[in-house]
């Protein structure tokens, strides 16, 4: 008897052994001493981690032509490794994702999620939240109340039908909470990737989202203090104490962050010490939240939006922690999500009804809400319908909503699948009905005079202004272009403009969006408006400290978009603007060897979009080291400048920003013209003499002639010694590249992008420079001489660009009427 009853006892054990498995080892000895290292916690860790980032990164990059937000991808490659998709093979979810794993994963996440909280509250300025317009506030409360009401209308079917016996305060209060919540994120990401968040609607979009996210929070505590097991009396402590944590933490723990970040001027490294302490105390309010029992999120969420946005403090928190956490961390959540997710529990007639239902009850809640309200405050109708669908974006929140209902019993596995489905189906759908709905009427055409070439505004009888936009992508290519401008500012009467636009690439970092929060209303793309001293872009510093000590009006700007769509903002600036040339950095820097390094690809692709869709005249500057690092001065000649002329009207708007380079008295031009030799009226290739190149029609011969009869006549070429006139004349390419290589002693080249002459060299990695222009830019001609490739406006080829593209760029150029960008050295205006 004894013997059988240890006998059942040692089955029980393995029985219940076998149903709940120990807890993982956290390290394996190795596969060479037998241990599979799927086993152990670490291993396993690492390859779940490797797994979901590699299948979200891939879904990210094929919607990306889609233009959806990446929180898109990251749902659905959760739900795919889930039981929804591959997690339909057992042997899968066993090897991969086994139960005892899932505490070590579903700890991560939230850790990942902690800190994710934590960069959303920091994004969040309650200084911008207590400006809110009454229009914004209006839209906001429209656009939570009706979706509340029709959330907690839609719980009665759904307790009626698939969630019977669930407890029905909590459920109605998550299910109005699931269907009233705006992504703040995700929205500011599909306004930014649209080019829509520095517009009337796009800030009312933001100002309303904003409210709305805190609106949401104020309501998930309530849900989550309704869903304890507790009675009405625990759930009435809950609050109070969650209430009293706020207040604790806007009393003691702000002015602590405050006093940190006093301390933390611009230009100075942030002391670890505050990073840490920081950092510290962001998990000890996800510590007091917990056991408050409103979840850790909460502490975190609520740190973040307390700490002071001015100042680098704030900024240096954020690039500490975003790239670790939204990069292997946060999409561990996903995962988790998507295992909890089985789309197979919504089989049958009634349950796909309920996902109809519960979709459109959400949007006729959001958007017809919100639609109603902006109608009511007099807001355009197409208008009001783009907001209601932008209001309806969900995302990671609405993802936490449904985890937290479904972790406390409150959603069952179909009734949390529906709203899973719902949230991916609405955000999904933005961006296209977006797309289409929202089409800004045209501005009538502005009365003032516009140059859109060089050559034009030279020829101006008035002395026209010269308005340039200089680009640039970082410090390396400040120095060249503020030696190039002030070698282009001349002597006229009106002088020039420029506009200097730090390009940026707009990324899925919190970062991105946090300088895109920052930026202000005037212009499309953004100006920035902040004192220098409160944190402001400190690439445009040289700019604004050039513009105080020279005749140059400098006008600082700044575009963050994806590099892909990026040529857009420059277009459209560039139409605003009435700029008559645009300067684009090369994507090629030297190094110290001389050589050249490429950024990449995109970059050279975003210049010849502009090249293609500019609506003026286009020059890429290849810099090796132009005038140094100090400007030019003016007192000496100190930059020597050859334009080389072939013919065409790419040529006659090189050789006229050549001429009024020269007005510079620092500034020594020859012009070298490449002409056929005696006997011949052009030379065109030659097979059987290995004749080559400048041929011209009779049309742009006769236009060449008069502009260099023109050129050469006037009286301050004839007067000024500085400038030089050669003819030289050659008969094959070997002369013509001769020819350039004996006047290689120059700083500065300036060319046309499409000479009346055949390529120089064998092959070229850069069409966009045109057959001079690569030769000159070839490490086989200089290290040390920099280039200027122009191509001059011609409004029939831009007309053709425009009509065979999907989205003419050129269309947005007159959307918006707005006031010009304020001059950076006047600080009254900052």
């Amino acid at each position: 008897m004894m013997a059988a009853a240890n006998a059942t006892a040692v089955a029980v054990a393995v029985a219940v052994a076998n149903a709940c498995p120990g807890p993982m080892k956290a390290t394996s000895n190795g596969s060479w001493q037998g241990d599979n290292p799927l086993d152990y916690a670490l291993p396993l860790a690492i390859l779940q981690i490797c797994l979901v980032v590699a299948l979200t990164r891939t879904l990210a990059f094929l919607l990306r032509p889609l233009r959806q937000p990446r929180v898109i991808a990251e749902i659905i490659g959760g739900i795919l490794l889930g039981p929804s998709a591959l997690g339909r093979s057992s042997r899968f979810l066993e090897t991969v994702f086994p139960k005892q794993s899932l505490t070590v994963l579903d700890t991560l996440a939230n850790v990942g999620l902690l800190f994710f909280l934590f960069l959303v509250g920091l994004e969040l300025d309650l200084r911008a939240l207590r400006r809110t317009g009454r229009q914004a506030l209006a839209i906001a409360l429209a656009g939570i109340s009706l979706p509340f009401a029709l959330g907690i209308g839609t719980s009665f079917v759904l307790r009626a039908t698939i969630s019977q016996g669930v407890r029905e305060g909590p459920f109605l209060v998550f299910m109005g909470v699931a269907l009233s919540i705006t992504a703040f994120p995700v929205l500011a990401r599909i306004l930014a990737e649209l080019k829509l968040l520095t517009t009337d609607l796009g800030r009312m979009a933001m100002s309303a989202a904003a409210v709305n996210d805190i609106a949401a929070w104020i309501l998930l505590a309530l849900a989550i203090a309704l869903s304890g097991s507790g009675s009405p009396l625990v759930s009435l402590w809950v609050l109070l104490s969650a209430a009293a944590f706020v207040a604790l933490v806007a009393l003691a723990v702000r002015p602590v962050l405050a006093w940190m970040a006093r301390r933390s001027p611009d230009g100075e490294p942030v002391k670890e010490t505050y990073i840490c302490a920081t950092l510290a105390a962001v998990l000890a309010a996800g510590f007091a939240t917990d056991t408050i029992g409103i979840h850790a999120l909460f502490g975190a969420f609520v740190v973040g939006v307390v700490i002071p946005k001015d100042g680098p403090f704030a900024a240096v928190l954020t690039e500490k922690v975003e790239d670790l956490i939204s990069g292997l961390l946060l999409p561990l959540y996903f995962a988790s999500s998507g295992l909890k997710t089985n789309v197979a529990t919504i089989r049958g007639g009634q349950s796909w009804g309920l996902l109809v239902l519960v979709i459109a009850t959400a949007c006729l809640g959001k958007v017809g809400g919100t639609v109603l309200v902006s109608l009511a405050l007099k807001v355009p109708a197409h208008e009001a319908v783009t907001l209601g669908f932008l209001m309806n974006t969900k995302g990671l929140v609405e993802l936490i909503v449904l985890n937290i209902g479904k972790d406390r019993k409150v959603l069952n596995d179909e009734t949390f699948a529906i709203l899973v489905l719902m949230a991916l189906f609405t955000t999904f759908i933005t961006t296209p009905l977006v797309t289409a709905v929202y089409k800004p009427a045209r501005r009538a055409a502005s009365g003032r005079k516009h140059h859109r070439t060089v050559q034009r505004c030279n020829e101006d009888a008035d002395g026209a202004e010269l308005r340039v936009l200089a680009c640039f992508h970082g410090s390396r290519n400040i120095p060249a272009i503020i030696n190039l401008v002030e070698s282009s500012r001349g002597m006229r009467r009106r002088g020039l403009t420029v506009y200097a636009m730090h390009l940026m690439e707009l990324s899925e970092r919190s970062s991105a969006i946090s300088m895109v929060h920052k930026a202000r209303r005037n212009g499309l793309p953004f100006w920035n408006k902040r004192r220098s001293d409160e944190g402001g872009d400190q690439l445009v510093v040289a700019f604004q400290a050039y513009g105080q000590l020279s005749n140059v009006s400098v006008r600082p700007m700044t575009a963050i978009s994806d590099l892909h769509t990026i040529h857009e903002d420059v277009v459209t600036s560039a139409q605003q603007k009435r700029a008559a040339l645009i300067v684009l950095p090369f994507h090629k820097l030297q190094r110290l060897d001389g050589a050249m390094e490429t950024l990449g690809g995109d970059y050279q692709h975003v210049n010849q979009r502009v090249l293609r869709h500019a609506p003026c005249s286009v020059a890429v500057l290849v810099d090796r080291g132009l005038g140094g690092a100090a400007q030019v001065s003016a007192s000496e000649v100190s930059c020597t400048v050859a334009v080389l002329f072939f013919g065409g009207c790419d040529d006659r708007e090189a050789l006229s920003y050549g001429a009024r380079m020269a007005e510079h008295p620092g500034i020594a031009l020859t012009v070298v013209r490449f002409i056929p030799p005696p006997g011949r009226s052009n030379l065109l290739e030659d097979g059987s003499n290995g004749s080559v190149g400048i041929g011209v029609d009779a049309d742009d011969q006769a236009a060449d002639e008069a502009f260099l009869a023109e050129f050469r006549a006037k009286p301050a070429a004839a007067a000024n010694e500085s400038i030089k006139y050669e003819e030289v004349a050659v008969g094959s390419r070997a002369e013509i590249v001769a020819a350039v290589k004996a006047v290689r002693r120059f700083n500065l080249f300036v060319v046309g992008q499409s000479p009346a002459c055949m390529s120089l060299t064998d092959r070229s990695d850069t069409p966009e420079l045109g057959p001079v222009g690569s030769y000159l830019a070839s490490s086989e001609f200089s290290t040390t001489a920099s280039v200027v490739v122009i191509k001059q406006y011609d409004p029939t080829a831009a007309a053709a660009a425009a009509a065979e593209t999907s989205t003419a760029v050129e269309d947005v150029a007159d959307q918006y009427d707005v006031p010009d960008t304020p001059v950076a050295t006047d600080r009254s205006r900052h």
